[in-house]
């Protein structure tokens, strides 16, 4: 129902305390479903449901799985974007969560290959598929709901927290793997305690669900439905909007290639490659995600003081050069020289992901907003986040070496800051302001962003 008067957009600070608390948790309950696949991909997968005499041979299978829930995520960003363009944000976090809770919790229920041969990575595949097609919807609304209840002062820190939700899901999985791998024999964990924290995420989604249901919807939304809502969001976007999709592709490509290495791969690398214990790997994602997590809020309102552009160039170029320290760093075998170099990876990586929920937020007016970030955030994990750990693994087998690996992320943290270094400021920008025409007003184009004034 249209409101009689217009909401005002910003929050009290309880009340926004409130909707940043309810868009971090859900995030985080659903990035933990997604990463938890991508290192059971690493350490289990790839003999439980992808058994092959080569060990790489089987990760590789398993990462080609984990790549085809990114496949799925652009749709599921379009369908559910459309939703919450029309119907509201709140309503389509609420089924994006319970969506990858129920494809988590029955990944834990599934049986292996040895029990009914290939028909256990079909179902697995299907799974995943489900995982991706939620994941797609659900950064676009938590994102948007945080921005659009805060004010343009300081709307970045406020965003920054549901994009945390990443590394926060990240950390959670980590944890709840590392502290099996601690408490389980290696055969009990590939045997059944990999199942628990798959069946935990059921426990998840219901307080993620708590918490949702407790928050208004979105002000700026409710003011712009004033107007009738678009019939198709994604049209107008692909018609009207289609240079702001790919600056926020190139805009997170680079933040999207270097993460998945830095996490997913080295996983890979310090078990498979440097024959490592499978706790020095997980117990080095598990601090590195600690001080991941709490960084990227500095960095995303740093971003609201001196721009979205040089925050984000920081990440990226840095990036592309501590990645040839990192792997040289990961050789020593050492556990504090790993940790550190992860880190300080981590670190820069923050630079490039904190100010992202607002960069591409204030690309899209309000009437596709969802639809339009979502398309350009997920359409980039395609090309990005899905192939990462796929071409790692390929690079890695094929020159018994981690240089090409890097000389991929430094390649992929180029195209950021090149991105970033040609895209307009949009630090500032109105959310509420209804742009004229798609394609010609003054969001992001040529002119550069409205800002608005003090």
């Amino acid at each position: 129902m249209t409101p009689t008067a217009p909401a005002r957009p910003g929050a009290a600070r309880g009340g926004m305390v409130r909707v940043v608390a309810a868009s971090l948790v859900g995030t985080t309950v659903e990035w933990y479903d997604f990463f938890l696949y991508a290192s059971a991909a690493a350490l289990v997968f790839n003999t439980r449901f992808f058994p092959a005499g080569d060990p790489l041979a089987g990760t590789l299978m398993a990462f080609v799985t984990y790549a085809i829930g990114f496949a799925a995520r652009p749709l599921g960003g379009i369908v559910l974007g459309h939703f919450g363009d029309r119907a509201g944000r709140k309503k389509l976090l609420v089924v994006s969560l319970l969506t990858m809770g129920g494809a988590t919790f029955a990944m834990g229920l599934l049986p292996t290959y040895t029990t009914i041969g290939v028909a256990a990575p079909v179902l697995l595949t299907l799974l995943r598929l489900v995982q991706g097609f939620a994941l797609g919807g659900e950064w676009g609304g938590a994102v948007l709901l945080a921005c659009e209840h805060g004010g343009s002062g300081r709307r970045r820190f406020w965003a920054a927290w549901p994009q945390a939700g990443g590394p926060a899901g990240n950390l959670l999985s980590t944890a709840v793997l590392a502290l099996l791998a601690a408490l389980q024999p290696e055969q009990d964990f590939r045997s059944w305690g990999w199942r628990i924290p798959f069946l935990l995420s059921g426990l998840l989604v219901l307080l993620g669900l708590w918490i949702r249901t407790t928050v208004p919807e979105s002000p700026v939304f409710l003011q712009a439905r004033a107007e009738p809502p678009p019939r198709l969001p994604a049209v107008e976007v692909v018609r009207g909007r289609r240079r702001e999709v790919l600056v926020a592709m190139g805009v997170r490509f680079g933040e999207n290639v270097s993460y998945y290495v830095l996490t997913s791969f080295l996983l890979v690398y310090v078990t498979t490659h440097l024959e490592l214990p499978r706790s020095t790997a997980l117990n080095t994602v598990l601090i590195g995600s600690v001080v991941h997590f709490a960084t990227i809020p500095v960095w995303g309102a740093l971003s609201d003081r001196a721009g979205r552009r040089p925050v984000t160039l920081i990440g990226s170029v840095g990036m592309g050069i501590w990645v040839f320290a990192f792997f040289a760093l990961l050789d020593s075998r050492s556990f504090p020289v790993i940790t550190v170099s992860l880190t300080v990876g981590l670190l820069l990586h923050g630079a490039m992901c904190g100010p992202q929920a607002a960069f591409l937020s204030e690309m899209f007016d309000t009437r596709v907003r969802y639809t339009g970030a979502s398309m350009g955030f997920q359409l980039s994990s395609v090309f990005a986040g899905a192939l990462a750990p796929i071409v790692a693994v390929g690079l890695l087998r094929a020159s018994g070496s981690a240089t090409p690996v890097a000389v991929y992320v430094c390649l992929a943290a180029v195209v950021t800051a090149v991105t970033v270094a040609l895209a307009p400021e949009t630090r500032g920008r109105d959310l509420t302001r209804r742009e004229e025409a798609l394609g010609r007003s003054a969001g992001v184009g040529a002119t550069g962003p409205r800002r608005v004034q003090p």
